[in-house]
């Protein structure tokens, strides 16, 4: 997430408008396929949320050390202290509990839920920056999460029960987010350590699969076959242009972004499988929307202030 700060107007460099061009189309890239994913993880039906995700952290983990043996980095992973593995292992345990949250909320209806997750997860994030490091809430901070804590009541009322399925993807993401803000190793490195850590758990569970005949890899068509592979590539791909669009783009922008991603969820639930939306609990999600702008105008103004302030430091120097 963040780096080390750097002196204004020494070694802040602003992107180059191609740079910033490949970095929003990455962005782009990265945000549209996670807001398709409901179109592909509705796609291996016939597999259980649970083997669904155990496919996918094993090959995600083999692209991935592809990956780094094509880049020369596959060492990378030798040698690390068992506090950096921790730290790894958390993120893995954080990011299987999101993974396995949303392909199951996918798998059994609930795609609408599951944007509601994402829409809230932003401000979660913010509220963990304070709790985890110590970070000072703003007004309009304050404001989009008492907005936030009413839309989860307002919807609570609707369902009748709390937003399970959203609050766990919100919170699994934001300490997915919190451990990788101080994991010491960069994206891709880190994203096949948690591969290494969670695979032996996944393979145990496609093992037992296949022992019982249970499984769905094997006996349901090559097509269903080459979906589960595939699994993979579609997980890794978004990450890698996600990496891409953040080391070209401003933090302000990538913001503005990845509000697509839960609105194309939500429009694939309402639209296409046509989940159930009284009124209701669209003023719970308007709510959040609502939240969200303010927190977002809140987060531009900033940058743009930072921007004048790094141009002024920079011209007078």
């Amino acid at each position: 997430m963040g780096g080390p700060s750097q002196p204004y107007g020494v070694l802040v460099k602003r992107p180059t408008a191609p740079a910033l061009r490949t970095g929003v189309l990455c962005g782009l890239g990265a945000y549209l396929t996670w807001g398709l994913f409901p179109a592909f993880f509705g796609l291996l039906a016939p597999a259980g949320a649970v083997e669904i995700l155990a496919h996918r952290v094993l090959w995600t983990l083999v692209l991935m050390v592809v990956v780094l043996a094509v880049m020369g980095r596959l060492g990378s992973l030798r040698g690390l202290p068992l506090h950096t593995w921790a730290l790894v292992a958390a993120a893995s345990a954080a990011i299987a509990v999101n993974w396995g949250t949303y392909i199951y909320g996918v798998t059994s209806g609930r795609v609408v839920e599951t944007a509601l997750g994402y829409f809230i997860n932003p401000l979660v994030s913010v509220l963990f920056g304070v709790l985890f490091f110590r970070e000072r809430l703003r007004p309009a901070q304050i404001g989009a999460l008492i907005l936030a804590v009413c839309a989860v009541l307002v919807i609570t009322a609707d369902y009748g029960r709390p937003p399970v399925l959203a609050l766990t993807l919100a919170l699994s993401f934001a300490l997915y987010g919190v451990v990788k803000k101080v994991v010491p190793l960069d994206p891709r490195t880190s994203l096949a350590g948690e591969g290494v850590v969670a695979a032996p758990f996944a393979l145990a569970y496609v093992i037992f699969l296949a022992v019982t005949g249970t499984g769905t890899f094997i006996g349901f068509g090559a097509g269903h076959t080459a979906l589960l592979l595939s699994a993979g590539v579609v997980t890794a791909v978004p990450l890698l242009l996600f990496g891409a669009a953040a080391q070209r783009v401003p933090l302000a922008t990538l913001g503005m972004l990845q509000y697509l991603t839960p609105s194309l969820q939500m429009a694939w639930g309402v639209f296409v499988l046509h989940e159930d939306m009284p009124a209701s609990r669209w003023i719970g999600f308007v709510l959040i929307w609502v939240a969200l702008v303010v927190y977002s105008t809140d987060a531009l103004i900033r940058a743009r202030r930072g921007r004048a302030v790094v141009g002024a430091v920079g011209s007078s120097a």
